[in-house]
C-alpha cells in the first residue's frame, strides 16, 4: 500500500490538479540529471528538472507479487540533456531513476511513484527508448554457477586465472573501410582469429575510454559488432584482448589452462537423447562416456 503524504492527498482531493511527472536520474559516474514533462523547469529536492528536454513516459506496467514490473521513457536524440554519443557509449546503462508525481505550483508537494534502473536502451528513428527495470527485476538475475558444457568464467578473471596482460596488445588505426571495420597496425604478429570474440578498448581518439566487442580479426583487419558512438579516425589508438569462445579445446590448446576450466565439458548434449539404442555388447553402467 502506498503511503501518500497528507499535503499531496489533499491536493488530489481538490478536484482540479496541477500535476506533472519528474524523473531524477543518477548515472553510475555520479552525474545527476533531472527531467520533467512540464512546460517549464522545476526544482525538486534541490535538483533542477529541465523541461523541453525530450523525455516523456512511453509505457509503464505494474504486476502483483514478484512479477517484474517496469516501463519505458522516450526522448529525442537532439535533447540538450541527452546525447546520442553518451547513450551509445553506455553512460546511462544501469543508471538509477526515480519517478515523481509533482504539483508544479508547489514542487515540494510530490509523491515518489517508482524507483528503477535503466536497462536496454534502443534507437527508434531519431529518438531513443530506455527500458526502466523495477526493483523486482533483480530477483530474475542469474546467481551462482550454471550447469553447462562451456566455461562460465570470463578470460582473466579470478576463476580463470589467465594473465590477461599476456594476451593483450596495442594498435593504431590506419584505415576505416566501413563504420565498424578498421585496418590497423598491431604491436606484434598474431594468428588470424586470435582476437575474434575479444575486446577492443579505445585509448586515443574521439572514442577514448569506450570499449567494444570484436566480431572478427583477420591479420590487421578488425571488425566490431557495433558501430562506435563517434566515428573512427586514422590515428586512433586502442588495446586488444584475445577472444575466448569458452570451449575446453580453446582453453587447453590456446591458453594451456584446462585445469581452471569452469564448465562441464563432458555433459551429454541433445545428441545423447537422440542416439540409437546401443547393442547388447555396450556397457550401460552409468559411468563416463569419455573413459
Amino acid at each position: 500500500m502506498r503511503d501518500i503524504p497528507e499535503a499531496f492527498a489533499a491536493h488530489l482531493a481538490g478536484g482540479v490538479t496541477t500535476l506533472c511527472r519528474c524523473w531524477s536520474l543518477r548515472r553510475r559516474d555520479g552525474l545527476a540529471l533531472g527531467f520533467t514533462d512540464h512546460d517549464r523547469d522545476l526544482t525538486v529536492a534541490g535538483l533542477v528538472h529541465a523541461a523541453r528536454t525530450g523525455l516523456e513516459a512511453a509505457e509503464a506496467s505494474a504486476e502483483l507479487g514478484f512479477a517484474v514490473s517496469g516501463g519505458d521513457v522516450a526522448g529525442a536524440l537532439s535533447s540538450l540533456g541527452l546525447t546520442e554519443a553518451d547513450i551509445a557509449g553506455g553512460l546511462y546503462d544501469g543508471a538509477a531513476v526515480e519517478t515523481w508525481l509533482v504539483d508544479w505550483t508547489n514542487p515540494e508537494t510530490r509523491l515518489l511513484i517508482d524507483v528503477a534502473t535503466i536497462g536496454e536502451v534502443r534507437r527508434d528513428g531519431d529518438a531513443f527508448v530506455a527500458e526502466l527495470r523495477g526493483l523486482a527485476h533483480r530477483l530474475g538475475a542469474e546467481r551462482g554457477r550454471t550447469y553447462r558444457a562451456t566455461c562460465g568464467a570470463d578470460l582473466g578473471e579470478a576463476r580463470c586465472r589467465v594473465d590477461r596482460a599476456a594476451w593483450t596488445t596495442t594498435g593504431r588505426v590506419t584505415g576505416v573501410p566501413e563504420p565498424a571495420t578498421l585496418a590497423a597496425t598491431l604491436v606484434g604478429a598474431f594468428a588470424d582469429g586470435l582476437f575474434t570474440g575479444g575486446r577492443l578498448t579505445w585509448t586515443a581518439g574521439a572514442n577514448a575510454g569506450l570499449a567494444a566487442d570484436l566480431r572478427l580479426q583477420l591479420g590487421s583487419l578488425i571488425e566490431l559488432w557495433t558501430v562506435p558512438p563517434r566515428p573512427i579516425a586514422v590515428g586512433d589508438g586502442f588495446s586488444l584482448t584475445a577472444g575466448c569462445d569458452k570451449r575446453l579445446a580453446t582453453c587447453r590448446d590456446r591458453f594451456a589452462n584446462a585445469v581452471n576450466f569452469q564448465g562441464f565439458p563432458h555433459m551429454p548434449g541433445n545428441d545423447a537423447v537422440m542416439r540409437a539404442v546401443p547393442g547388447s555388447d555396450h556397457v550401460l553402467d552409468g559411468g563416463s562416456l569419455f573413459r
